[in-house]
């Protein structure tokens, strides 16, 4: 047997004389014919198994009439203007910063505004009177402590607002400030008689005691000693927690390199990256210099998680520090008057911070000023006010002057970047930022002792009352059915909630205004005919305005000395707040607990319109449903990792080259610009020309800040060079899970996943040995042929792996051929010190060994439909060999195409011979995600383009009219193959449309309710300025589509229309967007988005199972989606695990669960039916309308659908009488069930005219006033009030019909293809609406192949 370093032929033929072991054909195999299990397969324990869950019991947030906030905007004088949120949060905001007497008119105000015993006033004004405490607390201040007790008796009893537990409590507590001793009895004995007679004395003694000291506590029981008598007679858990602290989460306990090359940055972007990883450096940290000496395991842990915590600690900071060092290094280097055009950037930016933070002081003080002047008419200056004193001006204007030069570069030095979106961005940087200090303080306002004694008398109270030992106070107790801008006790902003949208806008554009007054550049000018050069200091930005598609924006813009700058030292995301993690992650246990250590990052990532996601999650959350995805993401956080630091020298020596090499691009691109056409020339050519310019400057663009964000991971990965990582993880709203750190993760790109290791090693055993050379062939791109032929491929190519690795730059460079060249040099140089190693089989291996799904969306389908066709193509049905369903597709396009060129078809000889895998597979692999028309038009003209430059550059019209023949026929060749899918896509796009097309029973009762003229409850004791939008809001549709995955998190689709609010700013009038979940949803994105997004869903589902079990086997797992890893020697059990989790998922009706979820969920509802209206039916409904007068009617559709529901209620009546009038009544719905069925109903394919395909999601009619609302104003009968609700009954050939050819970024179609799509408007059947109670189509009828089949399948994952 060779030994280490023997020669190729020697090493050639042990490799081809072990090649004994063959994947999937070894006997007793999880997967082998016999059927036997290799591993411990335990259906009904643990985690790792799909939980129970009932369909016809699904979580239910009945949130349809959460109204919009309400707008109060008189006697701004008061303390603030804006809708009620806004009052809120601006109350907080003063609280925070200490402007007492704002919050105190604010309070007043809001006093005005709810009725006395609405529990929002009492809250807020707990809120004030915490903030008083605690300054009292601080302070001992006797005169702010009469302030409180005034508040207490004037505000709050005086005024008739009922005290809550609260109340009582902090009043028990400022009580024992009293500076004369002799009073505090007697003051408690008051408070505690006071909340004896409202009924909450335990539950205020239970809020106070969680924040006296031990002598506090005895006070209390000496002045209230009959609810303490029984103490001692109780058995109290001396283990009991109040809430968890910080202190009861244990902290974990645990060469000299080449510099990375930097790619012309000297300036912020990289610099701010290194000094966040400074925490790394050998020589600055000691606790780090000492690790390596220190044996005891629990102190290296310590030190592990030491370092952690100073990785997510600020960095802002560590920017203002490196602009400070390079400025007085410039100082030096250039002389005092150096000029600010010759120093590197972050010197210029510590200037622009020298001159910014004065500006921003002065605009506090005057907003100070201002507020407290008896007239106060800058309005704005008033409301952001206090915003601006949330964080340090000189971490506002670090964030400031980074967020702007990170936004221009992003969008282009030379173009700019638009008004409303900077102004947004930095407004979101500040407000993250503010919420990011609130939490680096005490996490409640309300501190929790530790001592027993108080955990003994807190939990007797508690029993007494009959509270489980193990909740919250009812005070403290968080509803997660409310929205996100409700927690308890406090609507604090610390708690995580956002600004309002107009303040975060107002807030921007303050601070980039005065950034434009305080960034300046020296710019040198040379006479071209003296030779003199002149100084003169220019502004940096400047704002102007463009048109665009006949609307006018504002910009800001670079002037051209610093866009000249900033080309040569170029600004990209330059802050590492989530890094990888030094840790193991904390395990999630609620929304926004897990991952980072201090970092509060939820659980589900997404933006302001993910509310409704948000309060599902918290719910399911709360109720354990959220379990096992918890878990799961707990497993793939807990992967352990390490920098390859072979692959990363050879990466490390390229990058420092210069050249191009392996996907990284190269320093300095050389391109070949086309000749000015000539004089001559006309206006195609001249277009053409100016076309194929603005490709190489994009592309140029592109590769530059390719170069720019590699050169972030090659530093990051420096950092973690001999250091083991984690990932932590969360999921987006599907369920998918993600990495959190954005720079250097396994989900990144081949150099990622090159310079990627499992922390652990494991022995390679055989069938590992045996993996690693499939791996390899794999990765090269070789993976279509069978295991033995890639074995047989990395056998026939030992010489070039050998070469590849003793000289991966100097020899052959066959690794640079291949597809993943880096993951092939990594899986190269694992393969040679195996076979170095004495004995191979013995071979510790750290390598992540992929197995990946063949279009695993294309799986779900098949098995969702049982294609036994498709199967065959995604390798569900064993085979031989593996199937390639992207060469399968070429194929069946390549022969449509020919018979159309046989025929003279010109777009067809134009790509005969031409239509390749490489073309196809962009659009098959995304069309069942969701992937448009439009969207497929392009994937197809990019593979045509870049396959075929000659034939397809420079006439991009006739590019996209024979993109536009190809993808038809892609999507064609789908159809047929995945028949049983593309009935299922169309019932989940019908089952959409209906749920979009809904009432919910709380719309239909308010709407009753309103009808009858019967007053609204609410918590508010006036009316609001936009009283009447609000009632409109109740009749839009609101039902987004929801559904539960196998592992039970609820999925929500966020897709709405949000409305836009115009903002005035010191910039321009700014339109922003402001959505919540009050806005109805956005039809067609939901009927787009809802067959990719469940299949998404499953997927997830299917990882996080397999990720499960991997775990309880002990598997090291990692996955990308549809991708695997483990290591090699556990391949086979990994390969058991897929497949087993796949067929327990598939092995139960997911369909038909989600039609009985649906029925369930939907119950009660009622939606707009469509019939033909030349049909029976459509006849007799016209009819009946004809007859009761109510065509074309508002109120007649409003009655039209009281009646509905009053039929079907007295249907459901025990009373004889009552059904009988039931019965009697005659509505459109009856009619229906009396003369026709599913069938008769108008489907969403027969609706557009078009031909269903797999992948091309159903579209919804382009008329948004259907989606938005239906209208009821019962006093007026006016065309423009009434026009929403005729459009509903509309028919649909009047309407215009949204096809992805018309919405296409392309150049439009010519007058034969405009043709085409009036003529298909034209054979659109005109349609009667009428209401309906809720149903869905019947679920498909499944295929013939069984999902068993695949346990068989060598190929289902390869």
């Amino acid at each position: 047997m060779p030994g280490r370093g023997y020669a190729y032929a020697a090493v050639a033929d042990y490799a081809a004389n072990n090649d004994e072991y063959i994947p999937f054909d070894q006997p007793g195999l999880p997967f082998s014919p016999s059927g036997s299990s290799g591993y411990p397969w335990a259906p009904d324990r643990g985690l790792a198994n799909l939980p129970t869950f009932d369909p016809t019991s699904p979580l239910v947030i009945h949130d349809s009439l959460r109204p919009g906030p309400r707008k109060f905007r008189d006697h701004f004088a008061e303390g603030s203007g804006g809708d009620i949120q806004e009052i809120h949060q601006t109350l907080q905001a003063c609280l925070q910063v200490g402007r007492l007497e704002r919050a105190a008119a604010t309070l007043r105000r809001l006093s005005s505004i709810y009725r006395l015993d609405a529990p929002e006033l009492i809250n807020t004004h707990n809120d004030y009177l915490v903030s008083l405490i605690d300054r009292v607390v601080n302070t001992k201040d006797q005169e702010l402590l009469k302030q409180v007790q005034h508040w207490f008796e004037v505000e709050i009893r005086a005024q008739g607002i009922p005290p809550d537990a609260l109340t009582y409590g902090l009043m028990l507590r400022a009580s024992f400030q009293e500076a004369n001793q002799l009073k505090i009895d007697r003051t408690i004995r008051r408070y505690i008689a006071l909340a004896e007679q409202a009924g909450l004395r335990d539950e205020a003694l239970c809020t106070a005691l969680t924040t006296l000291n031990a002598q506090e506590i005895g006070r209390v029981t000496r002045a209230c000693p009959t609810r303490f008598y029984e103490a001692s007679e109780l058995s109290v858990d001396d283990n009991f927690q109040l809430l968890p602290t910080e202190a009861d989460i244990e902290a974990p306990t645990e060469g000299n390199l080449r510099e990375v090359r930097a790619q012309q940055q000297k300036g912020l972007g990289l610099i701010a990256l290194q000094k966040s990883l400074s925490v790394f450096s050998r020589t600055s940290q000691t606790s780090h210099r000492n690790r390596d000496n220190t044996s005891d395991e629990a102190e290296k842990r310590a030190l592990a998680y030491e370092r952690q915590q100073s990785l997510e600690r600020d960095t802002w900071t560590s920017a203002l520090e490196r602009w400070q060092a390079e400025h007085e290094e410039s100082m030096k280097r250039m002389g005092i008057h150096a000029g600010l055009q010759s120093k590197p950037i972050s010197a210029v930016m510590w200037t622009w911070h020298e001159a910014l933070v004065p500006l921003i002081r002065e605009e506090i003080k005057k907003a100070n000023e201002t507020e407290s002047r008896k007239n106060r008419s800058d309005h704005g200056l008033i409301a952001y006010g206090p915003f601006l004193q949330f964080i340090s001006p000189e971490k506002m204007s670090a964030v400031t002057i980074i967020q702007t030069l990170n936004k221009i570069s992003t969008c282009g030095v030379d173009r700019g970047t638009k008004v409303v979106s900077l102004v947004s961005t930095i407004g979101q940087a500040i407000q993250d930022e503010s919420l990011a200090e609130s939490l680096k303080g005490p996490k409640s306002r309300y501190p929790v002792s530790a001592h027993t004694q108080q955990k003994k008398l807190v939990q007797l109270l508690r029993r007494r009352k009959g509270y489980d030992k193990d909740a919250q106070p009812p005070d403290t107790k968080k509803d997660n059915a409310k929205s996100d801008t409700e927690s308890a006790p406090s609507t604090s902003l610390a708690a995580g909630q956002s600004w309002p949208p107009a303040i975060r806008a107002q807030l921007g554009a303050v601070l980039i205004s005065l950034l434009i007054q305080a960034a300046k550049l020296e710019v040198s000018r040379e006479d071209p005919e003296s030779g003199d050069v002149s100084k003169e200091v220019q502004s940096v930005f400047w704002n102007s305005f463009q048109y665009q598609n006949g609307k006018r924006y504002g910009v800001i813009r670079l002037n051209a000395a610093m866009s000249n700058k900033l080309r040569k030292e170029p600004v990209k995301h330059a802050l590492s707040k989530y890094l990888p993690m030094l840790v193991e992650p904390l395990p999630w246990s609620q929304y926004k607990k897990g991952g980072f250590l201090k970092s509060g990052i939820p659980v589900v990532r997404g933006g302001t319109q993910h509310t409704q996601l948000r309060d599902y999650i918290r719910a399911a959350a709360e109720s354990g449903d959220m379990t096992r995805v918890f878990a799961g993401l707990d497993v793939l956080g807990r992967t352990p990792w390490q920098i390859n630091k072979g692959v990363f020298d050879v990466m490390l020596q390229v990058w420092n080259s210069g050249e191009g090499l392996g996907k990284v691009p190269p320093e300095s691109p050389k391109f070949e610009y086309p000749p000015e056409p000539g004089l001559s020339a006309d206006l195609k050519e001249r277009r053409t020309h100016a076309f194929r310019i603005r490709e190489i400057e994009n592309e140029r663009d592109g590769l530059h800040s390719t170069r720019c964000f590699l050169n972030f991971q090659l530093e990051v990965a420096r950092a973690y060079l001999g250091e083991t990582f984690y990932f932590p993880h969360n999921v987006d709203f599907r369920g998918r899970a993600y990495p959190i750190p954005p720079y250097l993760n396994h989900m990144g790109a081949d150099n990622c996943r090159g310079l990627l290791l499992f922390g652990k090693g494991k022995e390679l055993g055989e069938s590992g040995l045996a993996w690693l050379k499939v791996h390899l062939a794999n990765v090269f791109g070789y993976d279509k042929a069978s295991f033995k032929e890639r074995q047989d491929f990395t056998t026939d190519h030992i010489k070039d792996i050998y070469d590849s690795v003793n000289n991966p730059l100097g020899g052959s460079r066959w690794w640079l051929t291949a597809e993943d060249p880096w993951q092939c040099l990594a899986t190269c140089m694992e393969l040679k010190n195996a076979l170095d190693s004495p004995e191979p089989t013995k071979f510790v291996s750290h390598l992540p060994v992929h197995q990946d799904g063949t279009c695993n969306g294309l799986q779900h389908y098949a098995a969702l439909g049982g294609d036994p066709i498709g199967a065959k193509q995604v390798n569900l049905e064993p085979g031989n060999r593996p199937s390639d369903i992207y060469t399968a597709v070429a194929d069946v396009v390549q022969r449509e195409v020919a018979k159309d060129a046989a025929n003279g078809d010109p777009l067809a000889k134009q790509v005969e011979g031409k239509i390749s895998r490489k073309v196809v597979k962009p659009t098959v692999m995304t069309n069942v995600y969701g992937v448009t028309m439009s969207g497929a038009k392009r994937q197809v003209a990019s593979q045509l383009r870049d396959l075929y430059l000659a034939e397809f550059t420079g006439d991009p019209h006739n590019l996209a009219i024979v993109s536009t023949y190809v993808t038809k026929k892609i999507f064609g060749a789908l159809s047929a193959m995945f028949n049983g899918a593309h009935d299922i896509q169309y019932w989940l796009g019908e089952c959409a449309s209906r749920i979009c097309d809904a009432l919910t029973p709380e719309q239909m009762e308010w709407i009753e309710a309103n009808a009858a003229g019967k007053p609204e409850t609410s918590s508010f004791a006036r009316k609001a300025t936009n009283e009447t939008k609000l009632k409109d809001e109740h009749m839009r549709f609101k039902s987004s589509v929801i559904w539960t995955t196998p592992l039970k998190m609820p999925v929500v689709q966020p897709y709405r229309t949000a409305t836009s609010r115009v903002v005035k700013t010191n910039l321009q009038l700014i339109s922003l967007n402001e959505p919540s979940a009050s806005d109805p949803v956005s039809k067609r994105k939901q009927l787009q988005g809802f067959p990719p997004n469940f299949i998404h869903s499953l997927d997830a589902t299917h990882m996080l199972l397999s990720a499960l079990k991997c775990d309880e086997l002990g598997l090291s797992f990692a996955a990308v989606h549809d991708s695997f890893w483990t290591h090699a020697a556990d391949l086979d059990i990994m390969n058991g695990v897929i497949r087993d989790s796949f067929i327990t998922m598939h092995s139960e009706d997911i369909i038909g669960r989600l039609a009985a979820e649906f029925a369930a969920r939907y119950k009660n509802y009622m939606y707009l039916a469509q019939v033909k209206s030349n049909s029976p039916l459509g006849k007799r409904i016209t009819a009946l309308r004809m007859k009761e007068d109510r065509k074309f009617k508002a109120h007649g559709q409003i009655k039209e659908m009281l009646q509905e529901k009053l039929r079907i209620t007295l249907l459901a009546s025990e009373n004889p009488e009552e059904r009988a009038e039931g019965e009697a009544m005659v509505t459109p719905a009856k009619l229906f069930e009396e003369t026709a069925d599913e069938n008769d109903l108008v489907t969403l394919e027969e609706m557009q005219g078009l031909d269903g395909v797999i992948g091309e999601a159903p579209k919804a009619n382009s008329d948004d006033t259907e989606a938005k609302s239906i209208v009821f104003e019962p006093d007026h009968d006016s065309f423009d009030t009434l026009q929403p609700v005729l459009n509903l009954v509309k028919p649909f050939a009047e309407r215009d019909i949204l096809l992805d050819d018309t919405s296409s970024t392309e150049p439009s179609d010519d007058s034969k293809d405009r043709q085409a799509v009036i003529n298909k408007r034209a054979r659109i059947t005109r349609t009667v609406r009428f209401w309906m109670p809720m149903s869905f189509p019947a679920v498909p009828k499944k295929g013939s192949f069984e999902v068993s089949r695949l346990k068989d399948s060598k190929y289902f994952f390869s």
